[in-house]
């Protein structure tokens, strides 16, 4: 590839501050999660008397419905962001190491978009979520 010229210093200090992004970006998704299950619950239904547990009134189904469909794109972003740093970190070591046809590699397959539909399944069983 003509035209390398990458400071791994420089790297690892953009990765660094990019990792901590994400740990930022995690917390959020995190208590965004928390938040909108307090608000579901909290939403209220359309009677007033019923034996036991609340139904799920109107407002607390489409907080729900809403986290299903944008699942996959809150998803994807801590995926696109792990495999661009990664492939960022590999790149860079297979420069360092002479191996510029390795780090073209490494680079283009940091760039294809990751496929969070494989870990959907995995994360519904694992999560607390309202689409378990």
């Amino acid at each position: 590839m003509p035209g390398w010229d990458i400071s791994p210093s420089g790297v690892d200090s953009v990765t660094s501050l990019v990792r901590l992004a994400m740990d930022d970006m995690a917390k959020d998704v995190k208590a965004y999660v928390t938040d909108v299950e307090s608000a579901a619950a909290s939403a209220g239904t359309l009677g007033t008397s019923y034996c036991g547990a609340a139904p799920v009134g109107p407002i607390g189904d489409a907080l729900t419905r809403f986290m299903v469909g944008t699942e996959s794109d809150v998803r994807f972003l801590g995926k696109r962001a792990a495999k661009s740093v990664n492939g960022a970190i590999e790149a860079t070591n297979h420069y360092v190491a002479g191996d510029l046809e390795q780090a073209a590699n490494a680079q283009e397959q940091a760039a294809q978009a990751p496929d969070v539909t494989v870990f959907l399944p995995t994360a519904r069983q694992r999560g607390a979520g309202p689409w378990t």
